[in-house]
């Protein structure tokens, strides 16, 4: 249920540095954590979505939320800006 609703987002970022943009902006939605990823690259986005209030979904490795992404390598996070 929770990458289906990734990919059936109208807008969404791809990426830590799209989605740090997108929640520091109050753009983001939800955000999408990658588990696998190294913990200094989410932690900091954790610690973010927590402060402004966003949900955070964990994935279990980056190769899933990159395949929901529509992408044919890893991502370590992204979010939805639209629904």
């Amino acid at each position: 249920m929770t990458l289906e609703r990734l990919q059936g987002a109208g807008k969404t970022v791809i990426g830590t540095k799209q989605t740090v943009k997108a929640v520091k902006n109050h753009e983001a939605k939800l955000v999408f954590v990658a588990q696998d990823a190294e913990s200094r690259i989410i932690r900091p986005v954790q610690d973010l979505c927590i402060e402004k209030n966003i949900e955070i979904i964990e994935i279990p490795q980056m190769d899933e939320l990159g395949k929901a992404c529509g992408i044919k390598v890893g991502a370590a996070m992204a979010a939805i800006l639209e629904d």
